[in-house]
C-alpha cells in the first residue's frame, strides 16, 4: 500500500499569521504605552477627586465637625420642597437662573464666534495674517478673568463712562441703572470671557472644509445663504459642539463672574456651593456639586445626541 503525504500549507500559514498577531499585539502595547501619561494625569486629577467628592457627599456633618459616616440626607437637602407643594424649590430656582444665563451665553458667543471664525477662515487670504488675528483675539486670555471682569464696573456703573455719554449725548436724563449688577452685565461678562471658546472650535472646523465644496455650491447657483446654510453650518457642526460644550460647562459651574458682575445679589449653583464652602459644609457642597456634575452631563450627552462627534471627527 502506497503512502499518501498531504502537504501541510496550514502550517506555513501559521507563521504569518502568528506573526502578524505578535506585530498587533506590538502596536497595541505601544498605543497603550502612549495613552498611559495622559490616562495617569486623568485618574490623578480627574477621576480621584471626583470619586473624593462622591465618598464625601453621603457623609454627616454639624456645626462642628465632619462625621464619615453614610447618609442620604444632603440629597434630601438639595431637592428639599422640590417634590411638595406647587411652588418651585428653591434648588429649581437656581438652576433655572444658572440655565438662563447659559442660554443667552450661549447665544451670544454662537453669533460672534461664528461670524469672527467665518471671516478669519473665508475673508482672510494670508496664513500670516490669519495666525496674527487669531493671537489677538487669544489677548484678552494674558490677563486675569477677575481683572477683565472688573474692567466693565468703570464703563457700566452709575457714573460710568456709558451712563455719562448717554447723558451728555441727551440719549438720557438720568443714570440707567441696569448696566451694573444685573442680568445684563453678568451675561456681558460671561459674553466676553467665552466667546473665544466658542472661535477656536468653530475656526479649526472651517479651516478643514474644502474650498472646492465653496466654489461648486457657487457652481450649481446657490446664494450666499443657501451656501453658509447648506455646506459651511453642516459641515462646521463639531466646532459648534465642541465650543457649545466648552461655554455650557464653563457657565454652569461660575460662581466669580455671578458675584463680582451681579453684586452678590444674583443665585447660581456654583455661588451655592462656594457659599456652602466657605461655611465648611463640605458634605452639603459636595452633594450639589455631583448633582451640577449630573446636569451637566445630561446636557453633554443631549449635545453628542444631536451630533455625532465621533463620526464627524
Amino acid at each position: 500500500m502506497t503512502e499518501i503525504v498531504l502537504p501541510a500549507p496550514a502550517l506555513a500559514a501559521d507563521k504569518p499569521r502568528t506573526s502578524l498577531n505578535a506585530g498587533e499585539r506590538r502596536r497595541r502595547r505601544l498605543t497603550y504605552l502612549q495613552a498611559a501619561p495622559m490616562a495617569l494625569v486623568f485618574l490623578i486629577f480627574l477621576a480621584i477627586p471626583l470619586l473624593l467628592t462622591l465618598m464625601v457627599s453621603f457623609w454627616e456633618y454639624n456645626e462642628y465637625e465632619i462625621v464619615p459616616a453614610f447618609t442620604l440626607q444632603n440629597y434630601r437637602d438639595v431637592f428639599e420642597g422640590c417634590l411638595n407643594g406647587s411652588d418651585l424649590c428653591t434648588t429649581v430656582r437656581t438652576y433655572l437662573s444658572t440655565l438662563k444665563f447659559c442660554a443667552l451665553t450661549w447665544v451670544c458667543t454662537l453669533l460672534i464666534g461664528f461670524t469672527v471664525a467665518y471671516f478669519l477662515a473665508f475673508h482672510v487670504r494670508s496664513r500670516t495674517t490669519q495666525t496674527v488675528l487669531f493671537l489677538i483675539c487669544t489677548i484678552p486670555f494674558w490677563t486675569s478673568n477677575v481683572i477683565r471682569m472688573i474692567s466693565w464696573i468703570p464703563l457700566l456703573g452709575r457714573n460710568g463712562l456709558v451712563n455719562d455719554t448717554l447723558q451728555s449725548l441727551g440719549l438720557t436724563k438720568s443714570p440707567i441703572e441696569g448696566l451694573l449688577y444685573s442680568n445684563f452685565s453678568v451675561t456681558l461678562a460671561f459674553v466676553h470671557l467665552y466667546t473665544v471658546f466658542m472661535i477656536v472650535p468653530i475656526f479649526n472646523s472651517m479651516a478643514r472644509i474644502d474650498r472646492a465644496l465653496i466654489e461648486a455650491s457657487y457652481d450649481a447657483g446657490a446664494t450666499g445663504w443657501q451656501t453658509l446654510a447648506n455646506v459651511v453650518i453642516p459641515l462646521c457642526k463639531p466646532g459648534i459642539a465642541i465650543g457649545s460644550i466648552f461655554v455650557v460647562t464653563l457657565v454652569m459651574g461660575d460662581f466669580v463672574t455671578v458675584g463680582v458682575m451681579g453684586g452678590q445679589q444674583i443665585a447660581s449653583v456654583g455661588k451655592v456651593i462656594q457659599v456652602q464652602m466657605s461655611y465648611l459644609q463640605f458634605p452639603a457642597a459636595a452633594a450639589n456639586a455631583m448633582v451640577l456634575l449630573g446636569a451637566v452631563m445630561l446636557m453633554i450627552l443631549g449635545l453628542t445626541r444631536i451630533i455625532d462627534l465621533r463620526r464627524e471627527l
